[in-house]
């Protein structure tokens, strides 16, 4: 991979690069990669187009995810591309078939090397036969036989060569995963502008042994075992409320510094959700959409929603613009409040929240009934990635919802 030539902070976009006459990127499909740990690529596809006034929008393409970005700048030979929602942005030496730069996420001083090529359609090249069929459920442990060992659920699906599909765990899922079958090895990767995932393993008929990599700061392996009823513990068993705690209640700022508390009059003798959850989280964000979408087929001045957001970025001025980025792009109407901002820190959130016996994942959502008892906490959130699972959800949270309103 060709070194990146574009320092973080994009400079380039200012000075000469203005009075230079623009590059322009064909329109097409883009083959682009990112260098992630042990200088293992991980690659995802990218469908560029030009708008009236020669405006840029991109798709990113993960599998039956399509993720639209429409913050795109270029200066001279310069492009900056914004990811939707997400703090990351990519910047980037232009020509109009090749870009060569890096991925970062500033708050976390994550930089990743990066490129994209015109006209390679396909996700991996280079690929050979398979001789190996990924489909079904895995039973799948990562970092096995360490301390910081967990389970898994991989489902699959392989035609022609193509796998797509995900890993489950119980705090969540890894995104929607595209890739093929290269003889036995299974590649698949995901890029949604927060998370650059790469899962690299050799197949047998019944097992499965690899290595994760998330972007180019983390690396573990995982091993798997086929097992057509293989399930993770109910996500609804996993976090409660500690012993000596009668209530579940907080007190944190809104947007506008005003503080907020459960035990507020606004939400008595209402049946209240309160997710838990960051505006840097893609599973909080499949959460969040989702409650939104419910929100807006279900109107009841019975049901209220209230996030507490755990923010990465470094001061409180960037966590309250990435909430109001957040809120303005998908279109949240509830209020979201402030647990948290320079870290995400699970054990630094449970000590804001000293009544649960901990903060095991972004999302976690508590269901608070009308007498303000919590009746139940979900942690996690499996999204449309999960597919039968994800239609599974809907039905249990519409159910559950209407028989807490009912009482």
């Amino acid at each position: 991979m060709r070194k990146a030539l574009v320092p973080i902070l994009f400079m380039l976009l200012s000075g000469c690069a203005n009075s230079e006459k623009k590059s322009s990127p064909k329109e097409g499909i883009w083959q682009a990669r990112l260098e992630v740990k042990d200088k293992q690529i991980l690659p995802f596809n990218i469908e560029l187009s030009h708008n009236e006034g020669e405006s840029i929008q991109l798709k990113i393409l993960n599998g039956e995810e399509t993720i639209l970005v429409d913050e795109i700048s270029v200066e001279g030979d310069s492009i900056l591309i914004k990811a939707p929602v997400f703090e990351g942005y990519i910047s980037a030496k232009l020509d109009s078939e090749y870009m060569d730069g890096v991925f970062v996420i500033e708050s976390l001083d994550r930089t990743v090397p990066f490129e994209a090529e015109f006209g390679i359609e396909e996700r991996f090249s280079n690929v050979t036969s398979n001789t190996t069929d990924a489909t079904g459920i895995w039973e799948t442990e990562f970092s096995p036989g360490t301390d910081d060992s967990y389970m898994g659920k991989g489902i699959f699906s392989q035609k022609n060569g193509i796998v797509s599909g995900t890993f489950r765990t119980t705090t969540g899922d890894y995104r929607f995963l595209e890739g093929v079958m290269d003889k036995d090895s299974l590649k698949v990767s995901a890029f949604d502008g927060a998370h650059a995932f790469l899962f690299q393993a050799k197949v047998t008929d019944s097992t499965m042994n690899g290595v994760f990599y998330s972007g180019n700061h983390f690396k573990e392996p995982f091993m798997a075992v086929r097992n057509e009823n293989y399930e993770l513990p109910s996500p609804d068993s996993l976090t409660f409320i500690k012993e000596g705690y009668d209530k579940f209640d907080f007190s944190f700022p809104n947007l506008a510094g005003e503080m907020v508390s459960l035990s507020d009059p606004s939400f008595k003798d209402k049946v209240v959700i309160v997710q838990l959850m960051g505006s840097w989280c893609p599973n909080c964000l499949d959460e969040s959409k989702f409650l939104v979408e419910y929100l807006k087929n279900h109107t009841t001045g019975d049901l209220a929603v209230l996030a507490l957001a755990f923010e990465q970025a470094k001061t409180k001025e960037r966590a309250l613009k990435s909430i109001q980025r957040l809120k303005d792009r998908i279109g949240i109407s509830y209020p979201i409040l402030l647990a948290q901002y320079g870290s995400y820190d699970k054990e630094k959130a449970q000590q804001k929240l000293p009544m649960l016996n901990h903060v095991l994942s972004y999302p976690t959502t508590i269901f608070v009934d009308k007498k303000g008892d919590v009746r139940k906490i979900h942690t996690g959130f499996n999204g449309p990635a999960t597919g039968d699972k994800y239609e599974e959800f809907k039905v249990e949270f519409d159910s559950f919802i209407k028989e807490l309103l009912s009482e």
